[in-house]
């Protein structure tokens, strides 16, 4: 397929850096790592049901919590998100290197301002460890292993993979996965129990390994797939760069323990390429060449 895409000019965009910069080591103490306070829950009229309990779940926290959760508001969204990206960084926490980690938000939340949610509180970071792999919480937060990191060869190619985790938390992935199984089992376990802000949210959710390594269904792989090319593409990055990611990880010996999750929890590169490839097409022809930006991506040290 011929390499061509609408450049967009970045310049003032990373001219001005420091409104979209952000230091994830202050996220760290200041955001990921607090503890979530706990809701006021509204008042509220209810009706008395058959038993003649006119209380409802504003007698059991658990019940408030899990009806919230229910509902799913951006706030709500943005408190799950919170609570599984840091169960994700104490497992593993952040490269220590801070010119990295704002240069990653710097990619990621400009990617982020294309899609249909740019005004979620986006996060981005580079987590220390060797497997291959991306993660996206509900509410913006989206991490990249050191190890997939260390794989790519320009910043199109890192726009690539961080608009793949961008199309999954505009499409709501994660939390639907959530709903569809916490919702249907954690009633009977969890509505009987008093339990307040953090504790409450960690039941609902888990831990944040239980969700990403649950996996998504594989159309929402290949639609993530197909959004952030799309993504990329709005960027003014080169649009290949997200399939060329994949046709290096597909380069990796299948029984190589760094992308044993990866394999797990996605189709095959292979599988993914083809797919992209009917999706894509020739629409990029007639447009002018994206950037692919390799002279600027920051290479760790």
């Amino acid at each position: 397929m011929k390499k061509s895409i609408l450049i967009i000019a970045l310049g003032a965009v990373f001219a001005s850096s420091g409104a979209y910069a952000l230091n994830l080591q202050d996220m760290l103490k200041d955001e990921l790592l607090k503890q979530i306070e706990p809701r006021q829950a509204e008042p509220q009229q209810t009706a008395p049901s058959e038993t003649g309990n006119a209380h409802g779940a504003q007698d059991n926290p658990a019940a408030t919590v899990l009806g919230a959760f229910a509902k799913t508001s951006t706030e709500d969204e943005i408190r799950i998100g919170r609570q599984i990206a840091g169960d994700l960084l104490g497992a593993a926490p952040l490269v220590p290197d801070a010119s990295l980690q704002r240069y990653v938000n710097q990619v990621g939340r400009w990617v982020a301002l294309q899609s249909d949610r740019p005004d979620l509180p986006w996060h981005f970071g580079v987590i220390d460890t060797t497997d291959i792999n991306a993660f996206a919480a509900p509410g913006g937060y989206v991490f990249v292993t050191r190890g997939l990191y260390q794989k790519l060869n320009s910043e199109a190619e890192l726009a690539g993979v961080l608009a793949h985790e961008i199309s999954h938390v505009v499409h709501k992935d994660h939390l639907k996965i959530l709903q569809q199984t916490r919702l249907l089992n954690l009633g009977a376990q969890y509505l009987g129990k008093q339990a307040k802000g953090q504790d409450a949210v960690q039941k609902l959710i888990g831990s944040g390994a239980e969700i990403v390594a649950r996996g998504l269904d594989k159309n929402a792989e290949f639609a993530a797939d197909r959004m952030g090319v799309v993504l990329a593409a709005r960027a003014g990055y080169d649009p290949y760069g997200l399939p060329a990611v994949l046709e290096e990880i597909g380069h990796t010996a299948p029984n190589d323990s760094r992308v044993a999750l990866l394999f797990k929890t996605h189709p095959a590169p292979a599988e993914r390429l083809s797919m992209l490839g009917e999706a894509i097409g020739t629409h990029f022809d007639s447009l002018a060449p994206g950037k692919e930006l390799k002279d600027r991506f920051y290479r760790i040290r």
